[in-house]
């Protein structure tokens, strides 16, 4: 597979080029291509989907349930992402969503100090909503 986003609304790209898209899963399913796989965050197992999957326990506007594992899932998500369609979603695609997004952000270079704001600059001024998750990013690493 070599099949990455076009880079439009609710892509994030990174400073390595690498783009993944963001969303909410309370809202329709975006026209054009599919995901090859997508990473879930979300207090109940999400329903299944048509693409490869992996499903994080993340309460909203929480952090995740199991730590050492959201960030193993972000470093396969980051990788598949230089060759695949590759997505994260919470229910609304904010807050979660864009808390995963500054921790790939992150992992890809961006200082965590200043990786919300990055996020906020390139996916959406609405991402990351409570203290703790910005916290959470300014430690994660």
């Amino acid at each position: 597979m070599n099949a990455t986003w076009e880079p439009t609304e609710g892509v994030l790209q990174l400073p390595s080029g690498r783009l993944i898209r963001g969303r909410g899963l309370r809202k329709p399913l975006p026209p054009g291509p599919q995901p090859d796989f997508a990473l879930y965050l979300r207090g109940r197992q999400p329903p299944t989907v048509d693409w490869e999957s992996h499903w994080v326990r993340w309460p909203d506007f929480w952090l995740p349930t199991d730590r050492t594992a959201f960030a193993e899932s972000l470093r396969d998500l980051l990788e598949r992402a230089e060759s695949q369609r590759v997505e994260v979603a919470c229910g609304g695609g904010f807050g979660r969503t864009g808390t995963a997004l500054a921790c790939l952000a992150v992992l890809d270079g961006i200082p965590s100090d200043k990786a919300v704001a990055y996020v906020r600059e390139h996916y959406s001024h609405r991402a990351v909503e409570t203290p703790w998750q910005r916290r959470f990013v300014a430690r994660f690493g």
